[in-house]
């Protein structure tokens, strides 16, 4: 006797109006951790640490997503996808995490903004993806109290 194998179906269909969508963390794609005013977080500080991460890798260029988001969103838009959610970076807007905007540092989202929507993309931000100011992370970071009020002001 024979074992029978059920065929093969094709893949499954999503209903009407399903949204696909790709993401991505600002600290693992935007690299220029310096450009344009930008400050440091906590990943930058914790990369820099030996022994922290197997290789000694660090996020420097990562995919340079700062300097390449119109190819980004063209090799999305390629992709066919609805919706691209990305983190903002806190150390990007707000260098030390409470003050003055960094303008060059909110431009950049707003281009990025501008591009995603000319590609037909929502974009979908995320204002925190566990990459805190390094200047709030050195106080205490989210044991502080003050960090959740930096955050709202950011927010």
């Amino acid at each position: 006797m024979t074992a029978s194998v059920p065929p093969v179906s094709p893949l499954p269909r999503f209903p009407a109006g399903f949204r696909w969508g790709v993401s991505a963390s600002a600290f693992q794609i935007e690299g220029s951790p310096t450009a344009d005013g930008r400050g440091p977080s906590s990943w930058d500080a914790f990369t820099r640490e030996a022994g922290r991460v197997k290789d000694g890798s660090h996020a420097e260029v990562a995919t340079d997503h700062y300097r390449r988001y119109r190819e980004d969103v063209a090799l999305m838009g390629g992709l066919g996808v609805d919706a691209y959610r990305f983190s903002v970076s806190w150390s990007r807007v707000l260098p030390d995490g409470h003050g003055a905007v960094n303008r060059a540092g909110l431009d950049f989202y707003d281009r990025l903004v501008d591009e995603l929507c000319a590609a037909g993309i929502d974009p979908v931000p995320t204002l925190f993806h566990w990459d805190t100011p390094l200047a709030l992370e050195e106080r205490g970071g989210w044991l502080e109290r003050d960090t959740a009020e930096r955050f709202a002001a950011y927010a």
